[in-house]
């Protein structure tokens, strides 16, 4: 698979819709609108209730014609972004939480994943070409029970009136956290005639470093559909396959169909590998790890509504079954 993903990523950026002097969205008019997104990813849209169970965040990025000068010219000094593209800013908060397959056990099942959850906020800077998304992000947050994921769950089960989870005394402790991420995508819209759809691939490769996840990625997006606005799919939660908060359509009513891959070389991940100061519950990742996904997308004047189906592979040595979840996006431009 990731073989197979470098070498889109490669073809790609060879094609002519790539270069910079023959974008359109570049040469023509900056965007004035901003975006806010929200993402809700659970496993109940799987009918399952184990490994990756929740996952929500908010975010808010900035028009192109709303950056700090400061920030622009910083953004001059990371390596690899386009000194031509349009830049946002933005900032987000979100929550994550793990648990293993039975809930209904108190002691510590040191055959299935620890139980976990991960509280944390976000800054970032993208330069978009058109063609081309440079993404750099900070994740800072923290890991045990200060991240709260025991009393979301506590309180979203008794809500729901659903299995009442047992093993929270089990989870990580307490821990700082950091992520430095950077990701790039390449983009090429093919045109259909005489049905007026259009169909667009986007390879993508990146990079995080820090104490919660390590590794480096791959991986493609195609879509099909009528107006793809100018963005590179719907937003997910890290580490599932990148979008991005930000769609420019060109009409009012518009829609798509996506699916995607992508390989996943893991060196580090605190919700499998435990803490990384003090003993923990922890258990043998697997250091690849692969992913589908499937779904589709709305658009409907200055809003974006997408459902996403994702299929992950075993995380871990003993895993009963991979990972199953579902994915729900809004986003808003104002």
């Amino acid at each position: 698979m990731l073989a197979v993903t470098v070498t889109f990523g490669l073809w790609f950026a060879q094609t002519p819709a790539f270069a910079e002097e023959t974008d359109p969205v570049l040469r023509d008019r900056e965007d004035e609108r901003g975006t806010y997104s929200f993402v809700l990813e659970n496993d109940k849209f799987a009918g399952k209730d184990d490994g990756y169970t929740n996952g929500v965040r908010i975010s808010w990025l900035s028009p192109e014609t709303d950056i700090p000068d400061w920030i622009d010219e910083g953004a001059d000094y990371v390596p690899f972004f386009s000194h031509q593209g349009r830049r946002r800013y933005g900032f987000s908060l979100g929550q994550t939480m793990y648990a293993p397959d039975d809930l209904t056990v108190k002691q510590l099942q040191d055959d299935d994943r620890p139980y976990a959850g991960f509280l944390f906020g976000s800054v970032g800077i993208l330069s978009d070409t058109g063609y081309r998304l440079d993404n750099l992000q900070l994740t800072l947050g923290v890991v045990g029970p200060a991240s709260l994921a025991a009393e979301t769950q506590d309180f979203v089960h008794h809500s729901l009136d659903t299995t009442d989870p047992q093993g929270w005394d089990n989870q990580l402790h307490n821990e700082p956290g950091f992520i430095l991420t950077y990701e790039r995508k390449w983009r090429g819209i093919y045109e259909f005639s005489p049905f007026g759809l259009a169909m667009d691939m986007t390879p993508h490769l990146g990079a995080s470093l820090g104490n919660i996840h390590t590794h480096i990625t791959t991986g493609a997006t195609a879509r099909i559909g009528f107006d793809l606005p100018a963005d590179y799919g719907p937003p997910l939660i890290q580490p599932s396959l990148p979008g991005s908060d930000f769609f420019a359509p060109s009409r009012k009513l518009g829609g798509y169909l996506f699916a995607g891959v992508e390989g996943r070389a893991v060196l580090h991940n605190i919700f499998l590998d435990g803490n990384t100061f003090r003993d923990s519950h922890s258990v043998d990742k697997k250091p690849f790890v692969g992913g589908i996904q499937v779904g589709v997308a709305l658009t409907y004047g200055d809003a974006r509504l997408a459902y996403t189906h994702l299929f992950r592979t075993k995380e871990f040595d003993g895993q009963d079954s991979a990972d199953e979840f579902g994915a729900i996006t809004l986003s808003y431009r104002f």
